[in-house]
């Protein structure tokens, strides 16, 4: 596990996403995630839907069915289940910003709800969602035992779950780590990055059984490429962009590096990205 000198919090967290808002929607879009290339032809468009419903054909939905979409971001994936799949989504985010963005982009969309609440401290009932979706949301966690144990808690017996997880490579070393790695972690607010073997106990470890593992670092790199280029040219063209990076009151402005590390993370493979995919055994009750 790649732990930064300084944890953050839940409230950091929400903090970072708060202040960056504007910047992330304009460089991202409403689908806050990484693109999968399977051809390496996609748009970008498509190829953030493309991950979304790589894992949602995971879940074996069913119309009608409850789901939970935990760090939902912007509400995209919210959005494109309860489209698509004919599902009831409540997406979870500790940003008020993006609850704020989902909630007036869902207009219409009777069967999504955005809450604003810190999964760690959830009040679900136990057993009431069939699936259960998080893209990129773990590494935002402080307590990832505790993450996989409320997923456990909150599924029905027989429920799916699948996530996209940001991973360190078990055979990072010393210089990736501390110049690619654990930067990476202090400056997108991640409280830890996992490595997959790591997760995969977790996983066990909660009571709930590996379905499926899959690493696709390859095919989803090129987002960092992307959003490089795009930020580089709003930063040319954008007078607001270059006074949010020159504001140093912007204590999340070191983020723009950020992204220049993470891609030299994958190009040299101590960066990994991981779709997991679990079930809670239909014989075993949730966790109290």
């Amino acid at each position: 596990m790649i732990v930064p000198h300084r944890v953050p919090d839940a409230a950091g967290v929400a903090r970072h996403y708060d202040e960056l808002d504007s910047f992330y929607r304009d460089v991202w879009g409403e689908h806050l995630h990484h693109g999968y290339w399977q051809t390496r032809r996609e748009s970008p468009a498509v190829a953030v839907e493309q991950l979304a419903r790589t894992l949602a054909d995971e879940l074996n939905l069913s119309p009608g069915q409850c789901v939970c979409d935990v760090g939902c971001g912007y509400g995209g994936t919210s959005r494109l289940l309860a489209r698509e799949y004919g599902v009831h989504v409540t997406g979870v985010t500790v940003s008020s910003n993006q609850r704020q963005y989902a909630i007036k982009a869902s207009e219409g969309f009777d069967s999504v709800e955005y809450l604003l609440c810190d999964w760690l401290e959830n009040d679900f009932r136990s057993e009431s969602f069939d699936g259960l979706i998080s893209i990129e949301c773990l590494s935002h966690i402080d307590d990832k035992s505790r993450f996989f144990n409320e997923v456990a808690r909150v599924l029905k017996p027989g429920g799916r779950a699948a996530m996209a997880v940001w991973l360190a490579s078990p055979d990072a070393g010393r210089f990736a780590t501390e110049y690619l790695l654990r930067p990476i972690c202090e400056e997108g607010r991640l409280p830890g990055m996992p490595t997959a073997p790591e997760v995969v106990s977790m996983i066990s470890d909660a009571g709930l059984r590996l379905e499926r593992e899959t690493e696709i670092g390859r095919h989803v790199r090129k987002t960092w490429r992307i959003c490089a280029q795009r930020l580089a040219w709003k930063v040319c063209t954008q007078g607001r962009y270059r006074a949010v990076l020159l504001d140093r009151s912007q204590t999340n402005r070191i983020f723009a590096l950020t992204l220049f590390r993470i891609l030299a993370a994958y190009q040299t493979g101590a960066m990994q990205y991981g779709l997991f995919t679990m079930s809670k055994p239909a014989t075993t009750k949730g966790h109290s």
